[in-house]
């Protein structure tokens, strides 16, 4: 089932205060939202997939909390409320939606304030169920001409996307950027898959609500259009040009005619892109860094390697690697250590090769990095400390030679601690931000990894010494979260792979797409969806 939230969620926090919800199922946490900026009253764009069973009763319970810093760790923020129902409740609800309370109670995993029972808004839940459809389309829209809004300036416009369901109403299903300060916005490219935009029906009525953003979270309402993924895909033609209407200001005004225009500048990328890039263009090159610190022989290390089951480094680089070795044509990674003392001399490296040879740290598959790996937990001293900017500069040295869009890097690095070296990294992902070369950070343990979340760039991009990065390039996630309490170890590292890869074709599209590289077999001009695949 595509399990949706959408609507009222009240929430008490001040007049520059964010708000985010988490979900979590008995205890564990399933996932959660995007944060909303400055407002009571948030309208969720994130959406969850939950496999529905009609035979069992599958519990959730809904918690919202107020943001108050970049920290991961949800008791440094404050709770707002939370409620309970069961998957079932939505599913049999009218129309598939929910609406419940929200209270203050008293949990033993959580300590809390406030008063047990306390009402503190409201929650609408929405639940679809979803279509077999794994087209994801790329889409550029633009306006001209939009209303001013501001007194002082223009307007700050940004695009609201809803899906209509079944019974009439509609859920929002994606916000792009806000353009600041004009009536003429560009909005830069986004991803969306085609079931989450209209569940498989070409033809459903896609609303767009077109926005001025106010820094109170007010946001002044310019006008609305409604299309179809059908028409979208058509991309720039006389018929893909949208009125933007104001009911309100067309009820007043006889001579109205629109509040601006939004049209597509571009048509419509697939994934296919992606798919002739690897299969037909571009030679990927996939290379594994690993932080080596604590003592492998202790139960309690990360690097523990027991007879019984893999260490978190070890299922991490299992998981994740037996994936992106498919791209790799030659599956020879090199693949590196940083943080240890090497042998005869015991001095301290941010970048040995696991296998111990120097002039050749490739090894074979994922198999062999594992090997190579294990091996060398029992030649060398793990120590510390954390720099990341060595390993990120060694390959970014690799990818800077080859920029003609043949070849594309992927640097995959396991850590479980903070970064040593933070000024020295953030420089070395932005100056990397120009090459092909993605940068995936999987982190293992308890640490606090606000640091990681920085370098992530989905909120705020990297910046270093004034300078932006021209792209995100790095993707982090935290192991901890996927691990399945119930002992499902394969679904727990399959949801790990595909979040870990998630951005992987967008940052190589977005790459070969700043430097004007096309894919060498000819794209289709037919605009009919189901000739582009999902791979």
């Amino acid at each position: 089932m595509a399990f949706t939230e959408t609507n009222d969620c009240f929430s008490i926090c001040s007049a520059y205060s964010q708000t985010m919800k988490i979900i979590s199922c008995h205890i564990y946490k399933f996932g959660r939202t995007e944060v909303i900026d400055n407002t009571r009253n948030p309208d969720f764009v994130r959406k969850f997939v939950l496999d529905f069973f009609f035979e069992e009763k599958q519990n959730l319970r809904f918690d919202v909390y107020n943001v108050d810093s970049r920290s991961c760790n949800i008791s440094k923020h404050d709770f707002l409320g939370q409620t309970f129902c069961t998957l079932g409740e939505i599913i049999g609800s009218t129309g598939g939606r929910l609406e419940k309370t929200l209270s203050l109670f008293l949990c033993s995993t959580l300590v809390l304030s406030g008063i047990p029972g306390k009402k503190c808004g409201v929650i609408i839940f929405a639940a679809e169920e979803l279509s077999n459809c794994r087209d994801i389309a790329t889409m550029q829209l633009c306006a001209n001409k939009l209303d001013k809004k501001d007194f002082f300036g223009k307007s700050d416009p940004f695009l609201v996307f809803f899906r209509s369901n079944e019974d009439g109403t509609f859920t929002i299903c994606h916000k792009t950027e806000v353009i600041k300060n004009t009536l003429n916005p560009v909005w830069q490219p986004f991803t969306i898959p085609v079931r989450a935009l209209c569940n498989g029906d070409y033809d459903r009525t896609v609303k767009v609500d077109v926005y001025d953003w106010d820094r109170d979270g007010s946001h002044d309402f310019i006008g609305e259009f409604t299309t179809s993924y059908r028409e979208l895909s058509r991309g720039q033609n006389q018929f893909n040009v949208y009125e933007v209407l104001n009911p309100k200001k067309k009820g007043k005004k006889k001579k109205y005619v629109n509040s601006g225009t939004v049209s597509a500048p571009t048509s419509l990328m697939f994934y296919l892109m992606f798919y002739i890039f690897v299969t037909h263009s571009i030679e990927f090159n996939i290379c594994v860094c690993v932080f080596l610190q604590g003592n492998p022989s202790q139960p309690t290390s990360l690097h523990y390697m027991s007879p019984y089951q893999m260490n978190a480094y070890a299922m991490a680089l299992k998981a994740v690697g037996e994936i992106i070795q498919d791209y790799d044509s030659d599956k020879l990674f090199p693949a590196y250590g940083f943080g240890a003392k090497l042998p005869p001399d015991g001095k301290i490296s941010h970048g040995f090769p696991l296998s111990g040879d120097a002039d050749n740290p490739n090894c074979v598959g994922i198999e062999g990095v594992l090997e190579a790996y294990f091996r060398s937990l029992k030649t060398v001293q793990l120590y510390g400390p954390t720099n990341f900017a060595p390993v990120i500069n060694k390959v970014a040295n690799y990818a800077a030679e080859i920029t003609d869009g043949s070849q594309y890097f992927v640097l995959l690095m396991i850590t479980d601690g903070v970064i040593s070296d933070m000024v020295q990294t953030k420089e070395a992902v932005v100056n990397a931000a120009g090459l092909p070369l993605s940068i995936i950070i999987v982190g293992v343990g308890p640490a606090e990894f606000d640091a990681m979340e920085e370098l992530d760039g989905d909120e705020v991009r990297v910046s270093s010494r004034g300078r932006l990065a021209e792209r995100d390039i790095v993707q982090f996630v935290p192991f901890r979260d996927y691990i399945d309490r119930s002992g499902n170890q394969v679904l727990s590292m399959a949801r790990l792979a595909k979040d870990v890869l998630a951005e992987i074709p967008d940052q190589l599209l977005s790459f070969m797409k700043s430097r004007g590289v096309e894919p060498r077999p000819a794209l289709s001009s037919s605009p009919l969806p189901e000739l582009h695949r999902h791979i």
